[in-house]
């Protein structure tokens, strides 16, 4: 018999704290469903209602500053990001995507609160469409998901 001890978070809600839903207006018609499927996977585990608190930026481009702003509030145990980034004909997908997804990791490591990257980043309409709720599933659900499974394990270790 092995001594290894693993330590993993679960699904179970928290208590207290709120969880940030942070969601970009831009590519609404693809992030609307993220945001559907995400506050659908809370109220499944048992999140009530006035623990969710969705909050509305431009874009993707625009969440790391507002990310930062909601975890050292002190206020939300998890910070969900909600978004689209579709390739299109010039760089600027690459631009958006990266500086996106590199703040907000910055954010999470620098105020020890889960930033969970939702953001889809695809090289086509059908593809993000695929993400929000069709074939490959609803991300935002995932996100959600991978919140609540952050805040449980950083409550264990």
């Amino acid at each position: 018999m092995s001594n290894i001890q693993v330590i993993e978070g679960d699904f179970i809600q928290p208590t207290g704290k709120k969880i940030a839903l942070l969601v970009a207006r831009f590519n609404s018609f693809i992030v609307d469903s993220l945001q559907s499927g995400a506050i659908d996977a809370l109220r499944r585990q048992g999140v009530k209602d006035e623990q969710i608190v969705v909050i509305k930026v431009p874009g993707a481009y625009e969440m790391p500053l507002a990310a930062q702003k909601l975890a050292e509030s002190g206020e939300y145990a998890a910070v969900v990001t909600l978004g689209a980034v579709i390739r299109g004909g010039t760089a600027h997908f690459d631009f958006v995507a990266g500086e996106a997804a590199k703040g907000m990791g910055q954010v999470s490591l620098k105020t020890g609160v889960p930033v969970i990257f939702g953001v889809l980043t695809t090289d086509s309409i059908e593809q993000a469409i695929e993400r929000a709720g069709t074939k490959a599933g609803n991300k935002g659900a995932e996100a959600a998901m991978t919140a609540l499974e952050m805040i449980n394990l950083l409550e264990r270790v």
